[in-house]
């Protein structure tokens, strides 16, 4: 028996183990976004790159105006904090022309040049007179390269030469919330956000509402041709938006709502999968408690608003949160009937390929236009998941 639950156990934390793997790898980017979006536009082009945002820590010194870059240096053979105060210091490595293992490192301006000569591998070098523990020693110049002066911030006395791209800044974690700000002013995304908001709104009320009195209507009315109108209503799901997009623009421009907001909300508050889905569920609807409302004087507006719709909670949340996530992530027909040009009446999927070309060297402002964006329909989706989960999962009970 212990055998048995010991290896139930494993099996369990096994199974626990590769979903937190697989939800880990899910969530990743999502992270890495919102992690980018409070990043520095410099901190983004680091290579290798890192998760969480980094800024380098600063010092103060006298003497100095500005504040000064802490780095991570080798002194003595210890990892030091230094201060960066000078770069670009050209210098040479010199070596004694006998034995070009025993380089010093000395600023170009440090040195003495001679009129003498040295053979150095069958080549004659000129001789420089360089300073070696307080004697100077003639020496050849092997090469140069570009160094920095680090200054001991504690002791100013304290000094050294290091490379400055070999050597690790000194970093701190932090956040820059005010690139959604930068964001909001560059791009005019607060309009933008409500417009979206106010469309998205007003066509997942639109659908509900012509999707619950057509639903309703195919499901317990009867009148002539109804079957044959609903396959018909049915079958318009099959056609292919691109090839609407023509004739509905056609429309638009008939009626005057070509770069108006008008033509993102009315064209879609009628809907042939939410009809079909709420037709579906009041199907379900035992007849006897329509035939009993009716017994008891009760409209048929009356059943529908007093029993249907409360019954069907979980249908019309399943409905809201499709008809959210596509009405505020629209792009192609936005794109199409609103001017570029008018950013007055812009929607976020607009906005963001606006941004995407004027923020093009701040990978951080686009990565925090793109969260703007899609925060809210993932607090949409979560909050409705438990009634979608709820609607799924009583439609396989009663099939």
């Amino acid at each position: 028996m212990k055998s048995y639950r010991l290896t139930q156990t494993l099996q369990n934390a096994a199974v626990y183990l590769v979903l937190t793997g697989f939800a880990a790898l899910m969530l990743f980017p999502f992270i890495f976004m919102i992690a980018t979006s409070l990043k520095e536009p410099a901190d983004t082009f680091r290579y290798p790159p890192r998760l969480l945002p980094r800024a380098p820590v600063f010092v103060e010194m006298a003497g100095y105006e500005q504040d000064l870059p802490l780095y991570y240096v080798t002194v003595d053979g210890d990892e030091e904090q230094y201060a960066l105060v000078e770069s670009g210091i050209r210098v040479g490595r010199y070596a004694p022309a006998d034995n070009l293992a025993m380089e010093l490192v000395r600023p170009l301006t440090d040195v003495t040049p001679t009129e003498e000569m040295a053979l150095v591998n069958g080549e004659e070098k000129p001789l420089f007179l360089v300073e070696q523990d307080g004697q100077l020693v003639p020496m050849v110049l092997v090469g140069q390269t570009a160094l920095g002066r680090f200054v001991n911030p504690e002791d100013p006395t304290q000094e050294t030469l290091a490379n400055v791209r070999l050597s690790q800044p000194v970093e701190r974690l932090t956040a820059h919330p005010d690139n959604y700000r930068r964001v909001v002013e560059l791009n005019n995304m607060g309009r933008a956000l409500t417009n979206t908001a106010l469309v998205t709104i007003l066509v997942v009320i639109g659908q509900i509402t012509t999707s619950v009195v057509g639903g309703y209507a195919f499901a317990r009315l009867k009148f002539p041709g109804r079957d044959s109108i609903f396959l018909f209503y049915l079958g318009t799901i099959m056609i292919p938006f691109v090839m609407l997009i023509i004739p509905l623009y056609q429309i638009m421009v008939l009626v005057g709502w070509v770069d108006r907001l008008a033509s993102l909300i009315i064209p879609w508050i009628f809907t042939a999968y939410g009809t079909f889905l709420m037709r579906q569920f009041f199907i379900t609807v035992p007849k006897e408690v329509e035939e009993a409302a009716l017994i008891d004087g009760a409209s048929r507006w009356q059943i529908l608003l007093r029993i249907f719709i409360p019954a069907s909670v979980p249908a019309l949340a399943t409905q809201a949160t499709f008809t959210f996530l596509y009405a505020w992530n629209s792009f192609f027909w936005p794109l199409v009937i609103i001017n570029t040009g008018n950013e007055r009446n812009h929607v976020l999927t607009l906005a963001l390929n606006v941004l995407r070309g004027r923020a093009s060297d701040a990978p951080n402002l686009i990565l925090a236009g793109a969260a703007i964006s899609i925060i809210p329909p993932l607090i949409v989706f979560i909050l409705g998941q438990r009634f979608f989960v709820e609607s799924a999962t009583s439609s396989a009970v009663k099939g």
